[in-house]
Formats: structure tokens, sequence, C-alpha cells
């Protein structure tokens, strides 16, 4: 007997049109979706809602997807990664430079580190009348009387 498609090509559940709710029929499309949510951190119950199904549902027709929970992440970094390389292989520039970037975080996550060092703090910025002050108690080398400062400074001389 031929399977019977809708109009997007999903197959029709046998009691289509009696009594009851038809069964859930699991696509390739739905487990791709059930993966990416997964590796994307959703709890079951937030995916069963996203798919219009209830938990048990869930559980039944993509227990397959559900139990990788643990590397599911990975897969899909690792699926990134393949993605970027075509990319960089067919010469694409922002292929290469976001391969770039993948690279620069696989090494981070290497050595254990979650993100990149933090850049030092930007000096704090110094109005007018206390830059005034900090440069005048800082003696000019190129002259006589700044000579004097700094020598008296070095000796801890002062007024």
């Amino acid at each position: 007997m031929a399977e019977v498609l809708d109009l997007f090509g999903d197959p029709v559940p046998a009691n289509w049109g009696g009594r009851g709710r038809p069964e859930h029929v699991a696509n390739q499309q739905n487990r791709n979706r059930v993966s990416l949510l997964v590796a994307l951190g959703w709890s079951n119950q937030r995916i069963a809602a996203a798919l219009f199904i209830t938990q048990p549902t869930l559980r039944k027709h993509y227990f397959s997807e559900l139990k990788f929970r643990d590397v599911a992440r990975d897969r899909l970094v690792a699926q990134v990664g393949v993605k970027l390389m075509d990319g960089v292989n067919a010469g694409n520039v922002s292929a290469i430079r976001e391969f770039q970037k993948y690279l620069e975080r696989n090494d981070l996550m290497l050595y254990g580190q979650t993100q990149k060092p933090a850049k030092a703090a930007p000096a704090e910025k110094v109005g007018k009348k206390a830059a005034a002050l900090a440069a005048a108690h800082q003696p000019d080398a190129g002259t006589p009387l700044g000579e004097l400062m700094m020598r008296r400074q070095q000796a801890g001389i002062s007024h």
C-alpha cells in the first residue's frame, strides 16, 4: 500500500479524519529542530511546547535525539566547523575570518578558558585642574629648576 502524503509531503496518519487526535508523525525536519534545541540547552518541556506536542510524545518519538543531550552542543559546534571549513575551501573570505574566530574559541576551550583575557581598564579621566596639579609636581628634565627638583625628590627632601 502506498503511503499517503499531505500537501507538504508529510505522511498522513492512518486515523486522519477519524475520531480522536491523529498520532504525531516524526519527520526529519522536526528531528533536526529537536537536535538543535537540545544543543542549545532547552528543557524537554520547552522543546515540546515549541513543537506543539506533549512531553510524553516528545520522549516517544524523539528519544534518540534526547539521549545525546550531553554531547549535542559538541556535535553542533563540530557541524558549524565543518560548514565553515567548506566555505574556507571554496575561498569565501568571510568564512575564512569566521573560521579564524572559530579556531580562537576552540583554543580557548582547550586551555580551559571561557573567554579572552580582559583588556586593561582604560585610564581614569583626569580633569584640567588635576592634570595641571600633577604636571606642577613633575620636574621638567630640560631646565635647571627641573634638574634641581629631581635631585631633591631623589634625596627625599620636599617642601
